[in-house]
């Protein structure tokens, strides 16, 4: 039995690992998403402060999926080429950093943590999902299509790289 639960600092070099795989990954398909030093260890500390980073267990403990999920605004998501569904100053659930580890994929892993993460927006009365991803990386494209997403537009990084961002209704 699988399950998630927030990540603690013991979980840092698990989830380094599968963010490593899954740069390897990206890196293979020629997506130069996650080529640049990010995420880092930094960045996941980061998320385990903040209390919004997760993981994904077997039922060995294995850690085998990462993903950070927050309803803390985005500040990239304020301006977009295009529109979103929900207008930006409605809270709502943003989706980053999410990572399968090599030997885990084509398990579902993704849709688990998408369910856990609307299950949880929905707890809290919140009701939208926003999540980006690099216009090459078709599988996470195609993925949060399959989960009923929306296309909104395109928004831009801190560090100035071209997302496409999508919505959903939960």
């Amino acid at each position: 039995m699988m399950k998630i639960r927030r990540s603690t600092s013991d979980d840092i070099p698990n989830i380094i690992s599968i963010i490593d795989d899954a740069k390897e990954y990206l890196a293979s398909q020629k997506i130069d998403q996650w080529q640049n030093g990010y995420p880092n260890s930094e960045q996941i500390e980061e998320d385990i402060k903040n209390g919004e980073s997760y993981v994904v267990l077997n039922e060995e403990n294995r850690v085998m999926a990462t993903s950070m999920f927050t309803t803390n605004s985005e500040p990239t998501y304020k301006v977009i080429d295009g529109n979103w569904i929900i207008n930006e100053t409605i809270k709502y659930g943003v989706i980053h950093r999410m990572a399968i580890k090599k030997e885990f994929r084509k398990l579902g892993l993704a849709t688990i943590l998408f369910d856990e993460f609307h299950q949880q927006l929905k707890n809290q009365n919140i009701q939208s999902l926003k999540i980006d991803t690099h216009e090459e990386n078709i599988g996470m494209q195609s993925l949060i299509k399959k989960l009923g997403y929306r296309y909104c537009g395109i928004i831009y990084t801190d560090y100035g790289a071209k997302r496409l961002a999508f919505e959903k209704l939960v």
